[in-house]
C-alpha cells in the first residue's frame, strides 16, 4: 500500500508526534525480524523487482521509494504525437503493488544513501535502513555537452520528451500548433541511450501527424549515429512507403549546438532554423546511482555482476534498468527481465543459497509506424562465465514488415508487461 510519512513511522514503531525527531536512533534502527529489501525507483525495473520478491519470499520486508505518484509508460509514449494515445492512457497507480503483494511505498525523494551504514535518508529526516538496496533509477539527461539545455525554461522551449510525461504532451502540442509547411528537427544521441528504436518510431509518428494536419511540413532528423540502429528496414520502408518526402534523414550528425531562443542547430555539416525542435540528449544513470557510488563506466553506467545484478563497486547494492552497463538494449523488457534475476538472486542470497549461475532472459520490443501497424525486434540472451556478460543467444530477429496484427500484438504486450509489474 502507499504510505505517508506519519503512517510509515507507526509501521517501523514511531509515533507522528515528534519523538521521531527528538531521539538518537532513526527508525532505521529499530530491530527488525524480517530481511529488508529497500527499492528505489517505481520503474519497470523497480516494480518488478518489488512484486517479485514478496511474491517469492513472502517473509521479506520489501519498501520501494518512488517520487511520482502515477507510473507513466515510455513505451507506446511516441504514439502522444500522433494523437494515438494520450498520457492517460499510459498512466497506473501504485496501489496493486501494495494492495496485491504487501509492497510498501513511499513517494518521497531520495536525498542520500549511505552504503557502509546501509541507510537510505528522505526529506523529513526520515531513514530506512536495508539488508539489501536495489537501485532502479532510470535515465537522467546528460546536459554535459549541451549546458544552454539544462534549465525548465530552456526545456520548455527545447523538449526532450524521452521520459514519458508532461514533456511529451508539450512537444505534441507544439507540433500540433506548428505552422503549415513548417520544419521540425530532431536529434537522436550515440548510443546507448534507451530504447534504440524509440526515436525512429518518433519519426514515423511525427510523420504521422504531419501526413494528416500539414502534408506541406518536413521532419529533419539528425542522427549521431552511423546509421539507424535498430529495425533499419522495417523504419526505412515505412519511411518510403507512407510517408514519402516527409522525412529527411541525416546519418553521422552529431549536434554541435543549439540556439534555444531562435530554435537554431548546428550539426556536423549543417544548420536548421526550426519551427519545433526536439533534441534527445545524451543520457546517463539517474541521480540515484550516484549517491549510492555505483557509477564507474565513463561517469555515466553501472557495471554490475549480471548474475545478481549487485554492483562491483558497492557491496548489497544491486542495479538493474537503464542505469546498467550492458551489451543488452535499454528496455523495458530488458528492465523487467533483469529485476526478476535481481530478485531470485537477492533471496538466494539472503538465505544464504547460490544464484542463478546461468540466467537467461528474452526482449522483446515494439514499434508503430504508424497508429495501427507495428513491428518487433527479439532476442535471447544467456550469461556467460568465461566472459563475465550477457551474450545473444540464437533466436529472436526482427519482423519482416509492419503489420495490423503485430500492432495488435504491440498493445498485448504493453498490457501484460503492466500488469505482470503493477498488479
Amino acid at each position: 500500500m502507499s504510505i505517508k510519512r506519519r503512517d510509515f513511522l507507526k509501521s517501523v514503531g514511531y509515533t507522528a508526534a515528534g519523538s521521531f525527531l527528538s531521539v538518537p536512533l532513526m527508525a532505521c534502527n529499530k530491530p527488525r525480524k524480517a530481511p529488508r529489501v529497500v527499492i528505489i525507483g517505481g520503474g519497470f525495473a523497480g516494480c518488478t523487482a518489488a512484486k517479485y520478491i514478496r511474491m517469492w519470499a513472502p517473509d521479506f520486508e520489501v519498501i520501494m521509494v518512488e517520487r511520482q505518484q502515477t507510473f507513466v509508460s515510455c513505451p507506446q509514449s511516441n504514439l502522444i504525437l500522433s494523437h494515438s494515445r494520450s498520457l492517460q492512457d499510459l498512466s497506473q497507480g501504485y496501489d496493486g503493488l501494495g494492495k496485491n503483494h504487501g509492497v510498501n511505498i513511499i513517494h518521497a525523494e531520495v536525498v542520500a544513501i549511505d552504503t557502509e551504514k546501509r541507510r537510505v535518508k528522505l526529506h523529513d529526516d526520515l531513514e530506512l535502513d536495508y539488508d539489501r538496496l536495489i537501485v532502479a533509477p532510470g535515465l537522467d539527461m546528460d546536459y554535459s555537452r549541451l549546458p544552454m539545455l539544462a534549465s525548465a525554461e530552456a526545456q520548455q522551449r527545447v523538449p526532450h520528451a524521452w521520459k514519458a510525461g508532461a514533456q511529451s504532451v508539450l512537444l505534441r502540442d507544439q507540433l500540433t500548433d506548428m505552422r503549415q509547411g513548417g520544419l521540425m528537427v530532431m536529434t537522436i544521441p550515440t548510443a546507448p541511450y534507451r530504447c534504440p528504436p524509440g526515436p525512429y518510431e518518433r519519426a514515423c509518428q511525427v510523420a504521422l501527424h504531419l501526413k494528416r494536419h500539414n502534408p506541406r511540413g518536413k521532419l529533419v532528423i539528425l542522427d549521431a549515429n552511423a546509421d539507424i540502429v535498430s529495425k533499419k528496414s522495417l523504419f526505412v520502408e515505412a519511411w518510403s512507403e507512407l510517408y514519402p518526402g516527409l522525412i529527411e534523414y541525416q546519418p553521422m550528425s552529431p549536434l554541435e549546438s543549439v540556439d534555444v531562443d531562435r530554435l537554431t542547430v548546428e550539426s556536423a555539416f549543417d544548420s536548421f532554423k526550426a519551427d519545433v525542435l526536439n533534441v534527445i540528449p545524451p543520457q546517463k544513470a539517474g541521480k540515484v546511482a550516484q549517491m549510492a557510488g555505483v557509477i564507474d563506466v565513463d561517469g555515466r553506467w553501472c557495471r554490475v555482476d549480471y548474475r545478481s545484478y549487485e554492483s562491483l563497486t558497492v557491496p548489497q547494492v544491486h542495479v538493474i534498468g537503464d542505469a546498467v552497463s550492458a551489451g543488452v538494449p535499454k528496455s523495458a523488457h530488458i528492465a523487467n527481465s533483469q529485476a526478476k534475476v535481481c530478485a531470485a538472486a537477492i533471496i538466494a542470497l539472503m538465505r544464504d543459497e547460490q544464484p542463478e549461475q546461468q540466467p537467461v532472459f528474452s526482449n522483446t520490443c515494439y514499434s508503430f509506424v504508424d497508429d495501427h501497424q507495428a513491428g518487433h525486434v527479439a532476442a535471447v540472451y544467456r550469461y556467460d562465465a568465461e566472459q563475465a556478460d550477457m551474450l545473444p543467444m540464437p533466436g529472436g530477429g526482427v519482423s519482416a514488415t509492419a503489420t495490423a496484427i503485430e500492432g495488435d500484438y504491440a498493445v498485448a504486450w504493453a498490457k501484460n508487461i503492466w500488469a505482470d509489474m503493477l498488479n
